[in-house]
This record gives C-alpha cells, structure tokens and sequence, in this order.
C-alpha cells in the first residue's frame, strides 16, 4: 500500500482534548469518505514524558498505490477534508510519503 503522512500541530485557539475529540469523530468520517482510501490511522498524541506533546499527532491515509493517491488529492471529498482541518489544527499542512516497516509484530 500507499501512505501519506500528516503530523497534525494543534490550533492556538482550541482546547487539546477539543481538538483530539474533533479529528476523531468529525474530521475522521470525513477522510473515510475520499474515494480510494484503504486505511486511515489516527495516532493521535496523549502525553510525553515532559509534559504536553508537542504535535497533536500523526495520521497516515493508505492508498493502493500513487496514482491513488493522485486521484483521490483532486476530488471533491479530499478537498472537503483538508477544508475540515482548520477545524481543530494548524492548516499548513506538509504531507510526505510514507513506507511502513516492520520490525517486531
């Protein structure tokens, strides 16, 4: 499979249990819906050992390949859910490819 990574910054304005509880229920439906879309994985930051984290997390959208993915980036649903971001986190977004490695389980 395809991935693409986002590291989610939370937004100045917004309480970070809000804005995990908002990607979560809200933003989340909204990615399920981009046409293509084969796994889509919410890690989202809940601690760290000096206190708050410094990112709300991570999220991966997984495609069966590139040109996937480049279909799914100019449809309407994509456009809504990176319109959706601004919601709960910072909008300047940098997306990179990724590869999963395994190396226990």
């Amino acid at each position: 499979m395809f991935g693409v990574t986002f590291v989610m910054y939370a937004k100045d304005d917004m309480a970070r249990e809000e804005a995990l509880r908002y990607w979560r229920e809200t933003h989340g439906p909204l990615v399920a819906k981009v046409p293509g879309v084969r796994r889509y994985v919410q890690q989202q930051a809940v601690g760290c050992p000096e206190g708050e984290p410094p990112f709300l997390g991570v999220a991966t959208i997984y495609f069966d390949d590139q040109e996937a993915w480049v279909t799914a980036s100019g449809s309407g649903e994509f456009g809504a859910a990176v319109a959706d971001v601004g919601n709960f986190a910072d909008t300047d977004l940098a997306p990179a490819f990724t590869e999963d490695v395994t190396v226990v389980g």
